[in-house]
């Protein structure tokens, strides 16, 4: 087991907004600034974060999310948070993000049953915070969306009765940037499935999530953070008369990961819910 200080809650980060420089993808060598908002939380806020047990089982998205957390702490200093990898939250006291790789990508089944399968292990007399999420790579165009959710649910409805004291998060599936549009184009002559058609399957369960939960549980909405531009716009593309939002350019460098511009977004929202709970 391996822990390290955490902290991204202090008063630089409380007021304001941050500026960064954003190189834009494919295009000339320009520039142009990007402004991201900062935590603002306020001092009930900050510790309320420094004495929460939180669990989080994810795969790469989810490490970018940390790295993200970590690299916000890092401009504060003053530890107040560990972060913890262990695949048995009971066996970590005290407060802590204990995080784990689980399942196999590709294989939205596995996340489930390895979330299912730490939590049972027991949580700590305590109780604290879990969530689990799907990778982008669980969704194809092949994916039965209602068998993903319905597992899901069933997970948690066990997981919820055999740890009353747990508030369980939801978490919506990370998407993918939109291909172009000659990529497309050769897939569809060639009768291949495109991006679009996988990230409408994220989209459909994304839409379950927040139909089912958004109301009344925690949400931490992934899917819309990434395609939510900085300045307050949708990334998008069509298929027939569907939208299907898409993980905005300026947040990933390869597609489907978070760089660092989409790891601080990201993270700054994941810490501001976790604050209010």
């Amino acid at each position: 087991m391996r822990s390290k200080p955490l902290v991204a809650i202090g008063a630089c980060l409380g007021v304001g907004a941050i500026t960064l420089v954003l190189a834009t993808g494919g295009a000339p060598s320009t520039s142009r600034p990007v402004t991201v908002p900062s935590l603002q939380l306020t001092n009930a806020q900050r510790e309320r974060l420094s004495s929460m047990k939180v669990f989080f089982a994810h795969q790469s998205v989810g490490a970018n999310i940390l790295q993200g957390v970590e690299e916000l702490a890092a401009e504060d200093g003053v530890p107040h948070l560990r972060v913890v990898r262990s695949s048995s939250p009971q066996a970590v006291d005290g407060p802590a993000i204990v995080e784990t790789p689980i399942g196999t990508n590709g294989d939205p089944s596995s996340k489930a049953r390895g979330f299912s399968a730490a939590m049972e292990q027991g949580f700590g007399s305590a109780g604290g915070i879990a969530m689990y999420k799907y990778c982008y790579l669980d969704f194809s165009p092949s994916t039965d969306v209602q068998a993903v959710f319905s597992e899901h649910r069933g997970v948690v409805d066990r997981l919820r009765a055999a740890h009353p004291g747990v508030t369980i998060v939801h978490v919506t599936a990370p998407l993918t940037t939109s291909e172009s549009p000659a990529r497309a184009l050769v897939k569809r002559l060639l009768g291949k499935p495109g991006v679009v058609a996988a990230n409408q399957k994220r989209n459909e369960f994304n839409a379950l999530v927040r139909e089912t939960y958004g109301s009344r549980e925690p949400v931490f909405d992934l899917g819309a953070i990434e395609s939510t531009r900085p300045d307050g716009t949708r990334s998008y593309e069509r298929m027939g008369r569907d939208t299907v939002y898409t993980l905005a350019s300026e947040y990933t460098d390869d597609g489907g990961h978070l760089n660092r511009l989409g790891r601080r977004v990201a993270a700054t929202r994941l810490l501001q819910l976790l604050s209010t709970l």
